[in-house]
């Protein structure tokens, strides 16, 4: 017995633990169901109702408090006060927060049961009568499966769900109500294939949105998001809980804001972050569409915070020259140098077959090795290092090389044009490559980065003059740039050639490049390889290459979902990635159990030799299973061995059907016919994910599902998924996976210990090795590799993290641009910062020096004379700076006011009755703008309002053009910073100081440039004439329909393509029919009104 084994024995497993942690909660809760279950339709509505009444009872006073806080804000108060209230109301929300938290637990088990109740009671009866609210009347008039009878409203248990008509018949089993007390706990549920995540979701969604402060249950795809709004919404609508789904309207609508303002939300984590996005780039709080981020269940979590969290949400639009780009001008060179390399590859394996095969191992080894190094994916070289002892002999060669920092590498690498490192998933050019294309060139440095350092030094040790020197660093700067940029275009095309495969990468359609994600082998649509990747890749194939773009807007989904209140998940295979969820969200993983025993046969793997034998052996296995009457899913993990396999069976006459990223469209009908007897379905990972294959009851009979695997994933997970399509629900059903050391995933990580044994055994080519010692070495494999992957994300993540922390203050301070409520304060401390700046800057300054920093600067005087800046230390200095800049904001602000108001009054008293905004012309004696103002709240404020429009408009406005500038520069950095490897320094190091210089530099320009308008304004107005009525201006969100959203692939891919589900319209009604609520008005005169 192990160490381990004898503490699970005394302390119990985790699963034991979480399991008896949960048990009194449950208890209570099947309690409850007893009382609850007993009462009738109306008295279980009540029941519902009594709670929502018990939560805001226990926040009202708080929510009383928050609300005048927010009234006061909005008044004319002191900004020290003003401060003071919005510290108050920021504490308010929090404690609010932390006040539901407490009373949605008390009432857990009474909302658990009226949820079961719920679906029990549509599980029996078609219909249910109950006494009519207003919200049934309105639903009655967009939804069919509620009518109005007098003063009953009639619920029907079938409806559209998905495009297709269903009728309820699911209660939840008392493991369903774990996983749901799991969820809301803010925990990660790990629930076995075809144990109804979906329904378990009801409970802790119902118990949350009770709280009336939003719940958002986040899918992979818009057709789940659709399908299980529409599938589950009718149960919480019961309980007068308001659903919709984002995915439904279009983004910056009307539509999308009313969902979000519903109780329950559903959409993909996609068009989320994306809202977040665009909120943020909004110019007035009607366009704002988002929330509260207050609790979030993730569907498929796996998916959406591990594959998809590698790869960043972006906004982007059109940047000047986006066109100039040079890949397919260097195409031609790395052509040339691709196709030397294989051929000098194919040279150097066949010298070392040779001399291996004359006994010669030393010398053969190291060409061995060195064609490895060259170029590992060359199926010759894969085929030969199959054959016994020659995995063994090239890590042999290959230990003795990388000792001693590599030291004896050059020996290797040298005589190649360039290496490529697999695992690393990186390529480097060798000099001799570098002489190969710049062969015909007439500068040999064509391809060379110049030192920057040695050669600035050497300009300022030079007798040049200051402006000569200036002007040869800017040279040296720009040659810099100019290479950098085309050493980089180089190897992004150098990396499409050897480590981008069509049809296992990528697939070519309608002209574009389609990424496949490796997770689910789906086509990913709108996604693109980032750093110029996905154009290099457009280059190679030699369709059109895209413009560049630049980002306006940017967010990882880690750190998007971090911001929410309360987060939870649920996944089938979460487990092994139990590690990843703590350490970046501080999600807990639990293993729910199942309802039923799982009878699925898992057998071990079969590992072949070689690929051929391998699928010769699936062949002959689907055609056993066929035979027995079972139906077999096939599965690939890319496109192009599904089309192999495919042709294999049409040789031997076995009817199939396939499913890959070119036949994404045809998967609910491939699904369909997955279980039926005989039926063979090959197919991409896109099968291992929420698909349910159902069986008939002949099929159960003759052994259930049966699923090859075809080879070993990198990730652990992925296997898991497919096997978890066979034995659901305690159905029969077997799993086996077909390995050959030939796989990508034996080549790079695979254990030598089984090429060892392979070779010891002298196994023949058709022989297969099994034994679980082996599937224990294939799974060591697969968690290097999973080791590996999260070091990439966690490393992305590292860099985001810098992103997030600016972005956090921007977006903060945006917000209360937009809102008007913190403004003053936010103009406030940019008056403090930047007399602190600037006051700082006076050491080694004389007075005048100094005076022409602040004049150029904000374009204001000192307001001191020279004799106290000689005396007064640093922080005298900055208070008296800084009581200046106040009391010259104030005067600017007193002489708009008293040129601005008698219009303003005179316009309001007269025709206050036709207008509601003035706009009064605004100018800093540079720049004019035209500021619209509310003509009501002018007026009431006796002109005061006009300050707060200006410092809302002049902050929003320079936010944008500084932020977007900075996302610029910042992207330009994360590509630079990469060089720091060629000095042995950290990339990332690098990068956390530069951007925080960059983001200091540009809020300190950003407090400048809100300033510097503010100090000089002045209203330009010569007769009353000239405030008048703004037209109608464009809301900016037009503009947005001009950029694109994208999800930027940094490391692999992942998310999902849009969905062609059937379209669902909701109910129609003709304007001259009774309305359905039961008003007994015309539709027209009711809730068809204003339509």
């Amino acid at each position: 017995m192990s160490f381990t084994d004898v503490f699970k024995k005394i302390f119990g497993t985790k699963a034991d633990r979480d399991m008896k942690a949960i048990k009194p909660t449950l208890d209570k809760v099947l309690e409850a169901y007893k009382t609850i279950d007993r009462l009738s339709d109306d008295e279980l509505r009540e029941r519902c109702q009594a709670l929502k009444d018990k939560i805001q009872e226990a926040i009202a006073a708080d929510e009383n408090r928050i609300a005048e806080i927010r009234e006061e804000l909005e008044k004319e108060i002191p900004l020290k006060q003003k401060e003071a209230l919005a510290t108050e109301q920021d504490k308010l929300v929090k404690k609010v927060d932390e006040i539901i938290e407490k009373v949605l637990d008390e009432i857990l088990p009474d909302a658990f049961a009226i949820m079961k109740s719920t679906a029990r009671r549509f599980k029996e009866n078609p219909e249910i009568r109950v006494k009519a609210t207003q919200f049934d009347r309105d639903l009655s008039t967009t939804k069919d499966f509620v009518t109005i009878d007098g003063d009953y409203a009639i619920w029907q248990n079938h409806w559209l769900a998905g495009g297709n008509e269903m009728t309820w018949d699911m209660v939840h089993y008392d493991v369903q109500l774990i996983g749901g007390i799991v969820l809301h706990q803010g925990k990660i549920a790990e629930m076995a294939t075809g144990e109804g995540k979906t329904l378990v979701a009801t409970l802790p969604v119902f118990l949350n949105a009770l709280a009336g402060k939003g719940v958002h249950v986040v899918t992979v795809n818009d057709y789940l998001s659709k399908r299980d709004s529409e599938w589950m919404g009718p149960l919480y609508m019961f309980h007068g809980l308001s659903v919709d789904c984002i995915d439904k309207h279009q983004p910056n609508s009307e539509a999308r804001k009313k969902a979000y303002s519903c109780n329950i939300t559903f959409g993909t984590n996609n068009e989320f972050g994306f809202d977040y996005l665009r909120d943020n780039m909004a110019t007035s709080m009607k366009d704002l569409v988002q929330k509260k981020h207050h609790f979030a269940i993730v569907d498929e979590v796996d998916s959406v915070l591990i594959d998809d969290a590698r790869t960043p949400l972006i906004i982007s639009g059109p940047v000047p020259k986006g066109e100039d780009q040079q890949f397919m001008e260097y195409k031609p060179l790395v052509e040339r140098l691709y196709s030397n390399q294989k051929a000098l590859v194919n040279q150097i394996l066949n010298e070392a077959k040779k001399l291996i095969a004359e006994g010669n191992e030393k010398d053969g080894g190291v060409l061995l090795f060195r064609a490895f190094k060259g170029y590992p994916k060359y199926k010759p070289l894969i085929k030969f290092l199959s054959e016994p002892g020659m995995k063994q002999l090239l890590q042999k060669v290959e230990n003795y090389y990388i000792q001693d920092n590599e030291r004896e590498m050059p020996f290797i690498t040298d005589e190649l044009f360039f290496v490529i490192n697999e695992k690393q998933h990186s390529v480097d050019m060798t000099d001799k490559g570098r002489d190969l294309i710049t062969g015909n060139l007439e500068d040999s440095n064509f391809f060379v980065l110049p030192d920057v350092g040695a050669a600035v030094a050497e300009v300022q040790k030079s007798d040049l003059t200051a402006e000569e020197k200036q002007v040869k660093k800017d040279e040296i700067l720009a040659d810099f740039a100019l290479k950098s940029e085309r050493v980089h275009t180089v190897n992004q095309l150098l990396k499409a050639y050897t480590m981008f495969d069509k049809e296992i990468d990528y697939i070519i359609q309608d002209g574009k490049i389609k990424i496949v994600d490796e997770q689910t082998g789906r086509i990913m649509e709108g996604r693109r390889w980032s750093d110029g990747l996905h154009q290099a890749v457009e280059a190679k194939e030699n369709v059109k290459v895209e413009a560049a773009t630049q980002t306006f807007a940017t967010i990882t989904l880690q750190n998007y979902f971090r911001m929410y209140h309360k987060l939870a998940g649920m996944t089938g295979t979460a487990e092994t990635e139990a590690g990843e969820f703590w350490s970046i969200y501080k999600l807990d993983v639990v293993v729910i159990p199942t309802n039923r025993p799982i009878a699925r046969i898992d057998n071990n793997d079969l590992i072949y030799k070689t690929k051929k034998a391998k699928f010769d052996a699936v062949i002959n296995k689907v055609v056993e299973l066929t035979g027995q009457g079972r139906p077999v899913l096939v599965g690939t993990t890319d496109v192009e061995t599904s089309e192999l396999l495919s042709r294999m069976l049409r040789l031997r006459g076995i009817q199939h059907q396939v499913l890959n990223a070119k036949q994404h469209a045809r998967e609910a009908e491939v699904v369909k016919h997955a279980g039926e007897p005989g039926t063979v379905t090959i197919a991409t990972n896109m099968a291992g994910r929420g698909t349910d294959i159902k069986l008939p009851d002949e099929v159960k009979e003759a052994g259930g599902l049966a699923i090859i695997g075809t080879e070993r994933h990198d990730s652990r997970r992925v296997d898991r998924q497919l096997r978890g399509r066979s034995g659901r629900q305690g159905d029969p059903g077997s799993s086996i996976f077909y390995v050959s050391l030939e796989d990508k995933l034996m080549r790079l990580f695979g254990s030598e210990k089984i090429a060892g044994v392979v070779d010891k055994l002298g196994m023949e080519e058709n022989e297969a090795l099994e034994a679980p010692m082996l599937n224990s070495s294939i799974e060591r494999a697969q968690k290097k590799v999973e080791e590996n992957n999260f070091g990439i994300r966690k490393r992305l993540l590292e860099y985001d993290d810098v992103m997030n922390s600016q972005r956090e203050v921007i977006y903060t301070k945006r917000r209360n641009a937009l809102s008007g409520e913190r403004v003053e304060i936010d103009v406030m401390n940019m008056m403090q910062d930047t007399a602190q700046i600037l006051v700082e800057k006076a050491d080694g300054m004389d007075y005048d020096s100094f005076t022409e920093l602040v004049m150029t600067s904000l374009s204001i005087d000192l307001g001191f004379d020279e004799e106290y800046y000689n005396k007064a230390n640093h922080k005298d200095m900055m208070e008296k700076l800084h009581t200046h800049m106040i009391e010259t904001y104030e005067r600017r602000m007193d002489t708009m006011l008293q040129r601005a108001y008698p219009i303003i009054r005179e316009v309001y008293e007269k025709q206050g009755a036709i207008y509601q905004n003035i706009a009064i012309p605004i100018s800093d004696g540079r720049k004019m703008m035209t500021l619209s103002v509310n003509l009501k709240k002018a007026y009431e404020s006796e002109g005061k309002e006009i300050a707060r429009a200006l410092s809302k408009s002049i902050t929003l406005w320079q936010i944008d053009e500084k932020w977007k500038e900075h996302l610029r520069d910042m992207d330009d950095l994360k590509q630079s910073v990469q060089n720091a490897t060629y000095e042995q320094k950290d990339p990332l190091l690098i990068y956390k100081f530069e951007s925080f210089n960059l983001f200091s530099q540009m809020l300190e320009d950003l407090n400048k440039g809100v300033l510097s308008f503010l100090l000089r304004a002045f209203i330009p107005l010569r007769d009353a004439s000239e405030a008048k009525a703004p037209a109608p201006q464009q809301p900016r969100r037009n503009e947005m329909e001009q950029m694109q959203t994208s999800r930027t692939d940094l490391v692999t891919n992942g998310g999902e393509p849009k969905s062609r589900m059937p379209v669902h319209v909701d109910k129609q009604v003709g304007r001259n029919d009774p309305c359905p609520c039961g008003s007994g008005k015309k539709f027209k005169n009711c809730h068809g009104k204003g339509l």
